[in-house]
């Protein structure tokens, strides 16, 4: 196993690097760096400076539209894009639904939703969770039922996230009640506009609007947005989950909080103290260890060995640390962590104003209270645990 960068990606590094510098806005870098709010605007306006240059869909092959980056070239450019201070590509529609699309759909669909996808100009969301159907994914209710050329969709999403935004709208819905749950599901895409589709803001404990319960009543969705086949979406669904498993262990972004939490530890004065200095030191190591396994994958990867099945253990990992700096944070920051006045802190108020406090401390009860439900989506953890063992113990 060779973990070491060529020469060859050491320049490809550098050239992404360049980039990167050269064309993302300061203004949103700083609100990245510093856990600022982001608009609708601000992540899209990244998003299609990278559609522009045919990266967004950086993991795309060739021959939809993508660079063809191999496994080594994609790490980097996600490495150089966090600590740069990019947001987080929104990954509902360029990282998920899109290669259900490349592996699952027609050449009809393909030519339909993949340049928008690429381009940025169409915001995706997510159809999965319901009410009882989180971790149990396959009791889902929604129900989607076949009339002709169309289905006629009822039933409830829930944590639908940023689905304020959304236009289209990939669905998990129960199509057949015979045989086990998994056998009678389908993946339909949704216009979000159709009639019958309604959105409702569930607002989260920092004031925040970034999950949604989103309700079908009566839409009418053409059967020609069915992937694949009837009843066969579980299918397509765990071919999905496992890039949102791998999306949600972002080694990238923690590396970049690991430094953002030593520079706000350093503000506070509190660096020094040796106890919270062994947890930051614990943390690096185990920030470190997950790199590590991205590696390995990688190196697996271009080697042309059998890939790692690791997409579990790496949401697993991934999720915890971004926890436990987000713990962190707030033991550092102290009290100046604590205010969550949403219309002071969008009039500009950030806790920086008082001596000795960190840097934009004021956002870190919103971060910490959001990073709770790392563990949870995407397939519990408590789930997670149980498929390794399986897979590894048999």
């Amino acid at each position: 196993m060779d973990l070491a960068f060529t020469p060859e990606e050491q320049q490809f590094r550098e050239d992404v690097r360049a980039w990167v510098h050269d064309h993302l806005p300061q203004d949103i870098a700083h609100k990245v760096h510093n856990a600022l709010h982001l608009s609708r605007e601000d992540m899209q306006a990244w998003a299609k400076i990278l559609g522009a240059k045919g990266w967004l869909g950086y993991g795309w092959p060739a021959q939809f539209g993508g660079p063809g980056w191999n496994a080594v070239q994609k790490h980097l450019f996600e490495e150089e894009c966090a600590l740069a201070g990019a947001p987080r590509i929104i990954p509902f529609g360029p990282v998920m639904v899109a290669p259900v699309i490349m592996a699952f759909g027609n050449a009809e669909q393909q030519k339909r939703h993949l340049p928008g996808i690429a381009s940025g100009e169409v915001w995706w969301s997510q159809g999965y969770s319901e009410p009882g159907s989180g971790s149990d994914l396959a009791s889902l209710k929604c129900k989607a039922e076949r009339v002709g050329d169309k289905y006629i969709v009822n039933g409830q999403k829930t944590w639908t996230t940023l689905g304020q935004f959304g236009e289209w709208i990939f669905c998990l819905v129960r199509t057949s009640n015979e045989g086990k749950p998994q056998t009678g599901i389908s993946f339909l895409l949704i216009d979000m506009k159709s009639k019958g589709v309604s959105v409702r803001p569930i607002i989260m404990l920092d004031g925040g609007h970034e999950v949604n319960e989103v309700w079908f009543d009566n839409v009418e969705v053409p059967a020609e947005n069915l992937i694949g086949e009837e009843n066969k979406g579980w299918t397509y669904a765990k071919h999905l989950l496992s890039h949102e498993r791998t999306n949600i262990a972002d080694v990238n972004r923690s590396k970049r909080e690991l430094e953002r939490l030593k520079n706000i530890a350093k503000k506070e004065g509190v660096y020094d103290d040796m106890r919270l200095r062994d947890e930051i030191a614990k943390l690096e190591v185990d920030v470190i260890a997950l790199e590590m396994m991205v590696l390995r994958v990688l190196s697996a990867e271009k080697s042309g060995k059998q890939s790692l099945d690791v997409a579990g253990l790496l949401k697993i990992r991934g999720s915890e640390i971004q926890q436990r700096y987000s713990e962190l944070m707030m033991l550092a920051a102290g009290p100046y962590a604590l205010p969550r006045i949403q219309e002071a802190m969008e009039a500009g108020w950030q806790g920086d104003q008082y001596p000795g406090s960190a840097v934009h401390a004021a956002p870190l009860a919103g971060t910490y209270f959001n990073l709770r439900k790392t563990t949870i989506y995407g397939g519990s953890n408590e789930v997670q645990r149980n498929i390794v063992a399986q897979t590894v113990l048999g």
